[in-house]
């Protein structure tokens, strides 16, 4: 009822939304941000994944929850309004926008990294440039043509992705690859190349501000809400994949990636797949793979900009964001808010002109502050509704949150953990600056501009009420 309310049309069927949790859980920071993780901590990031994936999947049921139990369009943003406030659920919603253009710079810097693999003389913005026009022309046709893309790239990407890990295992069976690099394949390249934890614990924590961003955009399932057709069927199935995804596309594919090469010599000049399948002399192989992280990237851009979107005009609804991003096209669409995404991805042009070496660093770093936030944001909203209920409310929700308050406490910890790595490592404390600045900028921006008018309305509603 409430998509047909605002005009949005449930498009999304219960196959494009697992395909969609698929693909966000599969992008940028699986197959060319693993590489700056497995630096810092060596083969222990598999334990960092590990962690930091439990960490995620308490989100995603707290998101559950509340999507089951009310599934709107906006989804968070406006799950925070109720239960934490308006102002909380301008900040949120906003920070989810900030954190979507932030993702979608990082992936179109990477999209413009693997081109290079084929055209390294032609300039890096150029492709991003050509990218963002692109997404943007498919954003802007019904949400079904979206659902479609999605689909179709998260296949490709799951099927690549379980082909390189039988490949892997198939290498480390018989031994390929071993006289071209000089070095052994097998899982003693876990331990045997300065012990599985090389750079100690310290390298294991830096390595959460790189892992926590591998997994920012997940929460686009809940942002789905609003466009899926029978939300309280299709978005549990979602949710609960996603531990299994986990084990399958992060901990078993860095596992056998880390086997068959050492993992001190897997760098970050293009995707660590491509370049350990290149450096193994298959490069076929490599040619495959880099299809498959551009097919990533671009499907990475297409759920930034939907999700952004779809929040943007969430917040509209609200009266947070300016009322020209509710507009709808004929196709059901807000087409206001993919044009203005697609400009913010243009800065994207600008940054790979400037710094094109320095950029991916940067970016993912602060996306990793408001992913987080986001994400802390998430799990509080939902601590506050289960507050709010009665004993015969929280008997009733269909889809309600495991080991409740415990696990959902101990995911709100590590959120402030996570913090806290950003802070203390020199790398990423610019992120934390950055982070703070933006959501000292978003609150006063609503006591501004945003509370002022909400009480001017409430002003005129009461004074008409009297009339």
């Amino acid at each position: 009822m409430q998509a047909q309310a605002t005009g949005l049309k449930r498009g999304l069927s219960a196959r494009h939304i697992r395909f969609m949790a698929l693909g966000s859980a599969i992008g940028t920071g699986l197959f060319y941000g693993s590489a700056s993780a497995i630096q810092m901590a060596g083969p222990a990031v598999l334990l960092a994944y590990l962690i930091g994936g439990a960490a995620v999947y308490m989100v995603m049921r707290a998101l559950g929850e509340m999507a089951v139990h009310n599934p709107v369009a906006g989804s968070f943003g406006q799950y925070a309004s109720t239960y934490l406030g308006p102002m909380a659920g301008f900040i949120l919603g906003w920070t989810y926008a900030f954190e979507m253009v932030i993702v979608g710079l990082a992936d179109v810097t990477a999209f413009g990294i693997y081109m290079g693999f084929w055209f390294p003389e032609v300039a890096r913005w150029i492709w991003v440039l050509g990218i963002v026009f692109v997404i943007g022309g498919l954003n802007l046709c019904t949400v079904k043509v979206f659902g479609e893309m999605e689909f179709w790239m998260s296949l490709l990407k799951v099927g690549a992705i379980i082909a390189m890990i039988l490949g892997g295992f198939g290498i480390m069976a018989f031994g390929i690859g071993s006289s071209t690099t000089g070095h052994v394949t097998g899982i003693s390249n876990l331990w045997t190349q300065g012990g599985f934890m090389p750079n100690g614990v310290g390298g294991l924590i830096a390595s959460f501000a790189v892992v926590m961003f591998a997994f920012g955009g997940i929460e686009i399932i809940g942002v789905t809400a609003g466009e899926a057709k029978d939300p309280q069927h299709v978005l549990p199935k979602a949710i609960n994949a996603v531990p299994l995804r986990i084990l399958l596309f992060y901990v078993l594919t860095l596992f056998v990636l880390m086997s068959i090469f050492p993992w001190q010599q897997i760098g970050s000049n293009g995707s660590p797949f491509v370049q350990i399948f290149d450096n193994l002399g298959i490069s076929s192989a490599a040619t495959i793979l880099n299809i498959v992280v551009i097919s990533s990237a671009i499907s990475a851009i297409n759920s930034d900009i939907f999700g952004a979107g779809r929040m943007l005009f969430g917040l509209s609804r609200q009266g947070h964001a300016p009322k020209a991003f509710g507009q709808l096209s004929r196709h059901g669409v807000p087409w206001m808010t993919v044009v203005v995404m697609s400009a913010a991805l243009l800065g994207g042009v600008l940054l790979n002109y400037l710094i094109p070496e320095n950029v991916f660093v940067l970016i993912a770093s602060i996306a990793t502050f408001a992913t987080v936030w986001v994400w802390l944001m998430i799990l509080l909203t939902q601590v506050a509704m289960r507050r709010s209920m009665s004993a015969e409310q929280v008997a009733q929700l269909k889809f309600p949150v495991p080991f409740w308050p415990y696990a959902p406490m101990a995911a709100i910890v590590f959120m402030a953990f996570i913090f806290g790595v950003l802070g203390y490592f020199p790398d990423t404390q610019a992120a934390l600056i950055v982070g703070c600045v933006w959501i000292a900028l978003l609150v006063l921006a609503y006591r501004l501009w945003v509370k002022p008018v909400a009480g001017q309305a409430a002003r005129v509603m009461g004074e008409s009420t009297v009339r």
